[in-house]
This record gives structure tokens, sequence and C-alpha cells, in this order.
């Protein structure tokens, strides 16, 4: 499958997912913990079912025990620290942050030996411009970045994290083996610190809602990690994409956007597709 179409599939699913997120720690008022055991309970569940349609590899060596326990780490790191950004930040803000791992993601696929091209650097550079944009026009709509700029960090550290360590440790254990095992443990782990029976009791609906959103979200971590096989960048600007899809759909609702955000957002689909394009 082409790469861009499977980048499609993935903005379309994560779209989706963005704004349950949303309402889950917005609306629905789930705590990080409460939040990260829906997740990733109900993701591992989900993508367990998959397993019979799809080819899946595991290496008993000691670099895919590491690759499950990286990616444990760093899906914890993502789901507890999207719960508290997501506070302050709406879901289009957050993905115009996570924008700026566009750069380190093309210099690691440079470093596992794909051409540099002055071209794809610009277009990273004017995405980044128009991220930028948008990111200052939440300033105009005082956003306390102060309150999340700790845990923002650590959710971008964990989002760049999640596609290296996919990359790296592909030869040993395939995409799926990685992340699912991952999710597993790490709902073992929150199973320490929630009682399930409790957050069904306390918000059966909210709870339902971000475990319905997970089928579209498992969908799209599967393409996702099949577009990492095949480019870090190309995974980087799936949420510059996504960014693209909130911001078209706020169109369409009728949202009012500031200057700088409809510049930002301009400014990011010309970058999105002129890379795609070259």
């Amino acid at each position: 499958m082409n790469a861009f179409v499977m980048m499609l599939g993935v903005t379309a699913c994560y779209t989706i997912t963005s704004f349950s997120d949303k309402y889950a720690v917005s609306k629905a008022k789930f705590s990080g913990n409460d939040f990260t055991f829906l997740m990733c309970s109900s993701l591992a569940f989900f993508t367990a079912l998959t397993l019979p349609f799809q080819d899946i590899y595991f290496t008993v060596t000691w670099q895919s025990f590491a690759a499950i326990l990286l990616i444990a780490v760093c899906k914890m790191l993502e789901f507890q620290m999207n719960a508290l950004v997501l506070k302050q930040l709406s879901a289009f803000e957050l993905k115009a942050w996570i924008g700026v791992t566009l750069f380190a993601s093309y210099i690691t696929d440079v470093f596992f030996g794909a051409d540099i091209n002055a071209y794809k650097i610009l277009c990273i550079a004017v995405t980044v411009v128009g991220l930028a944009l948008i990111v200052r026009s939440g300033r105009e709509n005082k956003i306390e970045y102060r309150k999340i700029a700790v845990p923002l960090v650590f959710y971008l550290i964990a989002k760049y994290g999640y596609g290296l360590i996919i990359r790296t440790f592909t030869p040993f254990a395939s995409p799926t083996m990685q992340f699912m095992p991952a999710l597993a443990l790490v709902a073992l782990i929150m199973l320490a610190k929630v009682k399930p029976s409790e957050i069904f009791k306390n918000n059966r609906k909210g709870a339902l809602n971000v475990i319905l959103a997970r089928i579209p979200n498992t969908i799209g971590m599967l393409l996702e990690n099949a577009v990492i096989a095949v480019s870090l960048a190309n995974y980087s600007f799936i949420q510059p994409m996504i960014l693209i899809s909130l911001f078209v759909i706020g169109i369409i609702r009728r949202e009012r956007y500031s200057a700088l955000n409809l510049a930002g957002s301009i400014i990011c689909i010309a970058g999105v597709v002129i890379f795609q394009l070259i």
C-alpha cells in the first residue's frame, strides 16, 4: 500500500480519537491513571483481535524484550502526559506542538540511510513555521504554558521515541508484537493504581466512549507502524495532517480562527502537500 494512502488512513482514524481524548479529560474528567488504563487495556484487546490477519514475528532476544519495555515507557508517558496537556490545549493545538519532531525524524531517516533532500528539508522548515504560528496563536487564547511545559516536553519525547523504537527493533520483532505486549504491560501496571469497577460505576458513558474510540485508534496504530517502516519523517508528518483535518472540520463547524491560526494552518497544508509531492 502506498505510504501516503496509509498516512491518510492514520489521519482519519486519529482525527476521530483526538475528539474522544479531549472529551475524556475535559468533560469526562478522567485522571491520568484512569485514562491510561482504559486506553492501554482496550488497545491491547482490539489489537489482539487483529493478530490472525497480520504477518507477525517475534525473536526471543534481549532486543525484542527491550523494545517492549521501552514502548511501555513511551506509551505510559504519552497517555499520562496527554491527559495533563489536554486540560490546557485543544486537540488542534496539541497536534501543532507535535510538529516539532519533524526535523528530528528526518535526521533519523538520514541516519538509517535515506538520501538528504534539500527540498524536503525546506518543506519541513515551512511546516514548522506554520506550526509555530499556530502555537503562538494559543498564547493569544491565554493558554498557561507554564503549567504544562514539563508534561508537554515528555509527551513530545514519547511520540518521537515510539517511532524510533519501532523502527530500530523491527528486525527482531514485528511492530505489533512490540506494542501490543507493551500496552498490556502498562495496563497491568495501572491495575495497581485504578479500580476498573469504580471507573465504570462513576462514569460508565465516558468509559465506553474511550473504549469504543480505540477501534479506529487500533486501525490507526497498525497503519502508523507500516508508515514508520517506510519513513520516520512520514510518521511525523501524520500529526500536521491531523492538524489540517481538524482545521477543515473547524471551518465546517464555523469555528472562529485567529489570523495567526489561519495563516499557520494554510502554511502547514502547503508544507505537507509539497513534501509528499517531491
